[in-house]
């Protein structure tokens, strides 16, 4: 049921009272539907739960904001049921996240995810106590559960019929007495009167403007933190470039699919979201990184004077138009991870930040389109670019402030060679001799096994081609992420393992688990090697890897550079030979580095 108060000349809006049933009845009619200015994704199935938790004690949810529908033409329904034929009288502009888990919920339906997958959003309940949960296998097995709250309204069937049949699938595994009883009857009539559970709608008049809607929708996001600038940015595209950022979720959804039919845009490393491709368009088209300015400018705001015009909005649509045009290129989106590749980075494991991705793929496309920097040679420089921020995790933090930076250096920059030496310039200034003989070995203080220095260290390895510890195999072969299996190929093994450690007195995580004390073997030589003695295993495999797998000496001296392995390790005391080793992986990834300096084409040197 829907109670109007009569509108304030003063506003652009009327409230409404609903019940959650009235709500979904004029959903199911067609009557409420969702405007191409809101964002396409619903809750995690954790919030869903806290949702109906919340409803079920009593406590206030928020509000509906709603939108008098004068513009008919661009429309979707809720879900994922395309039966709705009638045009929608209202259009939900704040609070689809909350309609939408209702209506999956209390109607059974489908809906799209994160991933733009079609899921369902399992909801349990436990009468005995109220509790909520997100429905799992252990779950669906406890008759203390109802696995599946839609049961409770999608099943047609009376409160009553499913209190019964729930309390005696309970009795067939336990005993329950009358008080029992009568608390799960209570418990499950308070869950099916949920149907009446009241939301207040504001409901904004037709008669205004789409910009003005989307405007009031940004204000009221803007007090939160729900949204950012990006979201605000799509909320303008869904307003005055509405296939700008269909085109977006559409090269988004393909890239999570491996298709085998045309060219798409999956790869191994990087399923990117709408937002953060947004953000590669307008490095490209404004070089900026600063959303909030760019959101200003897109609205048609003159920075320096403030005013706004159509004008200077429609031509600044224009620019973001090509720039993204560019970004969604499939070549060119391929192209790009060539130049990650080159880079000694085999696929998405090695990836510590995608921010990292999605400014580097920026300024390959700026050094391609405006400065036309040769692909071949673009691609090495990119590959010294894209090694350098991995490395020192550029963009992992502040990163539009030092995206803005590395932008605002290429202003008054002109032509290839100029372009080119800007770049590697800024490398240089970052990998200087200091960097590599004090801060990277110092950083390699960590047990992160995401950490950018020790993911570079890998990359490095990538780069010189080096083999893994006792093996023939390269490196790079088993970081193939067309390998699967059910152990991985490659295990990192303590070259002073734990039980040993431990012997010796040392515990410490932080000491034992340091990224310096680990190396890639394959998972066979792992177990053979097991928590021996250094001393023990380390002459007995290297004598296998010279007799069985016929090594030479030459390659036993190079496995051990690639490993970064001090002279008589072995006998070094353990926090001796972390230092050491530290020492000696930083000299690995300069190696590492340096070769895509050694393959650098000679007209940009």
């Amino acid at each position: 049921m829907a109670i109007a108060q009569p509108a304030d000349q003063k506003t652009v809006f009327r409230r409404v009272e609903y019940d959650v049933a009235g709500l979904l009845e004029f959903i199911d009619m067609g009557d409420i539907g969702l405007p191409d200015i809101q964002r396409p994704f619903v809750w995690s199935a954790a919030k869903v739960r806290d949702l109906f938790d919340s409803m079920y004690r009593g406590f206030p949810v928020g509000y509906l904001l709603l939108w008098e529908n004068a513009n008919v033409d661009r429309t979707r329904a809720i879900g994922t049921d395309r039966k709705q034929h009638r045009v929608p009288g209202r259009l939900i502009v704040d609070g689809q996240q909350r309609l939408t888990s209702l209506y999956a919920v209390f109607r059974g339906k489908a809906i799209v995810d994160a991933n733009y997958r079609e899921t369902k959003i399992g909801i349990a309940f436990r009468p005995r106590d109220g509790t909520f949960d997100v429905t799992d296998a252990a779950i669906r097995r406890d008759p203390e559960y109802i696995a599946d709250i839609s049961e409770m309204w999608a099943s047609g069937k009376s409160s009553h019929s499913l209190i019964n049949r729930f309390i005696g699938d309970l009795r067939a595994h336990r005993q329950i007495d009358e008080d029992e009883e009568e608390l799960i009857s209570h418990s499950l009539d308070r869950l099916f009167d949920l149907r009446r559970y009241p939301f207040t709608a504001l409901e904004i008049a037709a008669t205004v403007p789409e910009e003005q809607v989307a405007d009031i929708f940004v204000r009221i996001n803007s007090e939160g933190v729900k949204l950012n600038q990006a979201d605000f940015i799509l909320t303008l595209m869904s307003v005055f470039w509405d296939e700008g950022r269909a085109d977006l979720e559409h090269f988004c959804r393909a890239s999570r699919v491996l298709s085998p039919g045309p060219a798409s845009p999956f790869n191994h490393f990087f399923q990117p979201d709408p937002d953060q491709l947004l953000r590669s368009s307008v490095a490209v088209g404004f070089r900026r990184a600063r959303l909030e300015h760019v959101y200003s400018i897109l609205r048609g705001k003159d920075l320096e004077s403030g005013h706004y015009s159509p004008e200077s909005r429609d031509q600044q649509f224009l620019v973001l138009r090509a720039a993204q045009s560019r970004v969604l290129d499939v070549g060119l989106w391929h192209e790009f991870w060539k130049v990650v590749l080159a880079a000694g980075f085999r696929d998405g494991s090695m990836i510590s930040s995608q921010t990292n991705l999605v400014y580097a793929y920026a300024m390959y496309l700026i050094g391609r389109h405006d400065f036309g920097v040769p692909q071949v040679g673009l691609r090495q420089l990119m590959a010294r670019w894209f090694f350098m921020i991995a490395l020192t995790g550029r963009y992992s933090g502040s990163s539009e402030t030092i995206m803005e930076s590395d932008l605002n250096r290429l202003r008054g920059v002109s032509g290839a060679d100029a372009f080119t030496s800007a770049v590697d310039r800024q490398v240089q200034d970052t990998l200087t001799d200091d960097f590599w003989s004090i801060g990277l070995p110092n950083e390699l203080t960590t047990t992160g096994a995401r950490s950018p220095y020790l993911l570079a260290y890998h990359a490095a390895l990538n780069l010189l081609g080096a083999r893994i510890l006792f093996s023939k195999l390269r490196v790079s072969e088993l970081f193939d992420p067309a390998l699967k299996s059910t152990r991985a190929a490659l295990e990192r093994h303590h070259l002073y393992p734990k039980a040993f450690l431990r012997d010796q007195g040392i515990e410490s995580t932080v000491e034992v688990n340091q990224v310096a004390n680990l190396a890639f073997v394959e998972w066979p030589d792992n177990a053979d090697i097991s928590d021996r003695d250094p001393t023990e295993y380390w002459p007995a495999m290297c004598n296998r890897y010279l007799t069985t797998q016929g090594a030479t000496s030459a390659e036993l001296d190079a496995m051990v550079r690639w490993h970064a392995l001090p002279s008589d390790w072995t006998a070094m005391e353990y926090l001796d030979f972390l230092n050491a080793r530290r020492r000696l992986m930083a000299r690995v990834v300069r190696e590492g580095f340096e070769s895509l300096l050694a393959s650098q084409p000679q007209e940009l040197g």
